[in-house]
């Protein structure tokens, strides 16, 4: 489910991609009943900000029942998870689920600013129906320099893409030379982020080169 807002009594909304917000729906700014999401929309469109939010809990699972006009409030930005404070040559992005939210923020942000360096995301999902955003990524290659990596825990009979669970030879397979000195930006379920990070550690990539976001689902 898609939730945009538009700001209402200012100019414009700031924040970095893949930063996120605690958004409180149709309450007091200040109630303590608030959730955290990663945006999802581009950084450099100011007028109207996006989160993709995915029915996997309490709140999450009425989002597709608030109605146009609704009030909400969002607190941020928040995190340093963000290409703007870690700068490099490239970056390689791997998402599991709705990691894949941070993932896409980055990567239309880049695409505004016609950003020429590299950009490779694996994208872990359970099958195809699972895989958010599929033709919008296709798309952005056209407008930036990005390799896809799918992986399907259960893929089709048809399907000739990586599968089973993102592990080192995976990695390993797609990764460029001089991969290490490249910035690493990893969220998703827990043990598939733990996994990455101890494959991205054995291959030599530099521990303030690697970036993790880990989710809370409410």
């Amino acid at each position: 489910m898609n939730l945009t807002m538009i700001p209402f009594g200012h100019k414009g909304f700031r924040f970095e991609p893949g930063q996120f917000g605690w958004l409180t729906v149709d309450r007091s700014p200040f109630s303590v009943t608030s959730h955290p999401f990663s945006f999802s929309s581009s950084a450099e469109n100011g007028t109207a900000v996006s989160m993709t939010i995915k029915a996997l809990g309490d709140f999450t699972s009425t989002v597709g029942m608030i109605a146009p006009g609704t009030r909400a409030y969002i607190d941020g930005p928040h995190g340093v998870f963000t290409p703007d404070r870690n700068e490099g040559p490239g970056f390689v992005l791997i998402a599991g689920g709705v990691g894949i939210t941070p993932m896409i923020s980055i990567l239309r942000t880049m695409a505004d600013r016609s950003d020429k360096r590299p950009y490779l995301l694996y994208y872990a999902s359970r099958s195809l129906d699972d895989v958010t955003f599929d033709e919008e990524l296709e798309s952005l290659k056209s407008r930036l320099n990005l390799t896809i990596v799918n992986i399907l825990t259960m893929p089709p009979v048809e399907w000739n893409g990586e599968h089973g669970y993102l592990d080192r030879d995976m990695i390993v397979r797609h990764l460029p030379d001089r991969y290490q000195r490249l910035q690493y930006f990893t969220c998703g379920p827990g043990p598939m982020l733990n996994a990455v990070e101890d494959s991205l550690t054995k291959l030599g990539v530099p521990a303030q080169n690697l970036h993790t976001e880990r989710f809370v689902f409410v």
